[in-house]
């Protein structure tokens, strides 16, 4: 065996080294952007009708492209947008002198093929400027996966409510078992409430029964519904673009806010990528998502995160996807959530592409519990990178969607979200949360921490809630009168936003006073220096108070 070179020996026991990486392979799909498979950007319109995209005729049409030429291209300015040259386009984008408005109305008439050559001009820095300049809402916020293995209500009722006292605007939740569902839902409608009033919320599930808990106010949102850039993968998913929009339709027509759910190298990993870079295809899902009406997407390649992070410029083509749902004028839930990397130094070169220029939702997921406790597969950042957030925020004076908090906050926040918990348990008749639950809710740090509940007893009684019919009102009047008064009126606050509909804008989430905060009324207008958003005034003073630092009068 030839003698070893010890650094090298001691480079293979490195983290980064334990990730996995793959040469471009574009016969399956293993390759980020520019496959030589992609077609050529063209366009014929006859008498308003798309009857030529991008090198096929319209009877060559797949459902995809046939979905996006009826609904997701306006064909009144579309030839002249594609005579344009992409790098010109390219240019529009980084040049601070273009108002946002002015790149929307170009994107609105390209093509697939042809956002993705002007994606392709595009260095990272350079896409990096185009986010801060096209991301709909003017203010960055984020999101929270808040589960545990054990679906322990009470435990996910704390961590939800420590969740939201940091700062995030929406929070999600999924299961280990199916049937705790509505358990979960009600755990991150109490919990959320009383961290932050005015944050929204979603339980992961089968799509029908995601649809009957937002029906009955359990929850306030959703966006796992999935769309894919090739037929063959919708097919196998026994869907459509029209049945995704049909469902869409139900969702809005109900009140509760959703969005499309999509990502670099689902194709791949699905096995039917058709020789097609990934980028390519993810902007397919973009285009079927705004051709569908839908106000936004989560994606930055979400759960197919491994696959694009394995290919050379994988994670630029992730940014990229982010880049074109901006410029598609969408809410962008900018992925950042599961875990793709043993390397901390990874994670974070991944993350910052979101953390600086800010989205709508820099991650679509930050695991609000230990990574070991996250159902959702674990997430690039966990509750333990909490302090590093915050003091990232503070080095750069960015403002990343999140906030300090002290000890003596957590605690008193974590403590009433489990007592409420308890006390809606006891006014349903559903299986008791004693006092010991309660204690250990509170300063427990995972579901290690926490005394075991009688599973059957609850996966039964979660499904009951189904049977039984109960509703958000009934979770409502169950704190009213158990004294959680605050809470309750904070639930019905967003009940009353599902009848008037403010939060189906484009980009919406609401201040802690239920005001909406969305892009028709905080549109973006970064135009360069001394525009656009700024953490300044008191949301700085607030970013940089970190519980570490020390003060005069403490020396």
């Amino acid at each position: 065996m030839a003698k070893r070179h010890k650094r090298f020996e001691a480079l293979e026991k490195r983290p980064v080294n334990q990730d996995g990486y793959v040469t471009e392979w574009p016969e399956v799909g293993m390759i980020a952007m520019g496959s030589p498979n992609d077609p050529k950007p063209s366009i014929k319109i006859k008498d308003g009708v798309i009857v030529e995209m991008d090198g096929r005729t319209r009877d060559e049409f797949d459902f995809n492209e046939l979905f996006i030429a009826k609904y997701g291209i306006n064909t009144k300015v579309a030839e002249e947008m594609m005579a344009m040259s992409a790098v010109d386009i390219a240019r529009m984008i980084v040049d601070i002198n273009v108002p946002r408005e002015k790149v929307v109305r170009v994107f609105s008439g390209l093509t697939p093929a042809k956002i993705a050559a002007v994606i392709d001009e595009l260095n990272v820095v350079e896409m990096m400027m185009g986010v801060q300049k096209m991301r709909a809402r003017r203010t960055p916020a984020n999101q929270a996966h808040v589960t545990n293995t054990q679906d322990n209500p009470v435990l996910m009722a704390a961590d939800a409510a420590e969740a939201t006292c940091y700062g995030f605007a929406e929070i999600e939740t999924t299961v280990a078992v199916f049937n705790y569902g509505p358990f979960n839902a009600l755990a991150l409608l109490i919990g959320g409430q009383v961290g932050r009033p005015g944050v929204l919320w979603q339980d992961s599930l089968e799509e029908s029964i995601e649809l009957e808990l937002g029906m009955r106010g359990l929850t306030a949102y959703a966006e796992t519904v999935s769309v894919y850039g090739t037929e063959r993968v919708f097919i196998d998913g026994d869907d459509t673009p029209w049945s995704k929009g049909f469902l869409a339709s139900a969702y809005a027509s109900r009140g509760i806010k959703m969005r499309f759910t999509s990502g670099t190298g689902s194709e791949v990993q699905m096995g039917y990528a058709e020789g097609k870079s990934m980028l390519y295809l993810e902007i397919k899902c973009i285009m079927l998502t705004k051709a569908a009406g839908v106000q936004g997407l989560q994606n930055g390649s979400i759960s197919c995160i491994g696959v694009p992070a394995g290919v050379p410029g994988g994670i630029r083509a992730v940014l990229g996807e982010n880049l074109v749902t901006a410029c598609l004028d969408l809410e962008n839930a900018s992925g950042n959530d599961q875990t793709f990397s043993h390397s901390d130094m990874r994670r974070t070169a991944r993350l910052l592409m979101q953390f600086l220029p800010g989205t709508d939702f820099i991650t679509s997921g930050y695991s609000a519990t230990p990574n070991k406790d996250n159902m959702f597969a674990g997430s690039n950042v966990d509750i333990d990178d909490i302090d590093d957030w915050l003091i990232i925020q503070r080095d750069l004076k960015v403002d990343a969607g999140l906030v300090p908090s002290s000890e003596e906050k957590i605690v008193e926040v974590r403590n009433k979200a489990a007592r409420a918990m308890q006390a809606v348990f006891t006014e349903l008749g559903l299986p008791a949360i004693t006092d010991e639950e309660v204690e250990a809710a509170t300063y427990a740090h995972s579901s290690d921490d926490m005394p075991p509940r009688d599973k059957v007893r609850d996966t039964k009684a979660a499904q009951d809630i189904l049977k039984r019919g109960i509703t958000g009102l009934d979770v409502i009047k169950a704190l009213a009168k158990q004294g959680f008064a605050d809470v309750a009126n904070s639930v019905l606050s967003i009940q009353k936003q599902r009848v008037a509909g403010d939060y189906l804008h484009t980009s919406t989430i609401f201040d802690t006073d239920f005001n909406p905060i969305a892009a028709v009324n905080d549109l973006n207008d970064y135009q360069g220096p001394g525009t656009g958003y700024r953490a300044e005034g008191e949301r700085w003073k607030q970013l940089q108070t970190i519980r570490q630092a020390i003060r005069p009068e403490d020396l």
